[in-house]
């Protein structure tokens, strides 16, 4: 696999090599990538924060099943499921909520 594991998969699934239930699966056994930046603590991170583009894509996020979709690349009942198991995975990474 190449450095972006999350296109890998995605190709995989649209040439057939993968069932949508196997990239699910392997989406909900990953580690994902964050794509909010964290909230500016001082005047100075701000400031940084303000010079980066707030649009830009994270490689390895749900970035780039969005833009799979966007593509045409993926149905809707693709990104529904896919997305879905990224949620699952980040709710399992972060622990119950009380």
């Amino acid at each position: 696999m190449s450095a972006n594991e999350v296109i890998d998969l995605m190709a995989a699934l649209r040439s057939g090599e993968m069932s949508l239930d196997e990239v699910a699966a392997r989406f909900r056994e990953r580690r994902w990538s964050r794509t909010r930046r964290p909230v500016p603590r001082s005047y100075a991170e701000m400031a940084d924060a303000a010079q980066l583009d707030p649009g830009a894509n994270v490689p390895g996020s749900i970035d780039d099943v969005t833009a799979a979709y966007d593509r045409g690349e993926i149905t809707r009942e693709q990104y529904r499921t896919l997305a879905h198991a990224v949620a699952d995975a980040i709710n399992t990474a972060s622990g119950p909520r009380d």
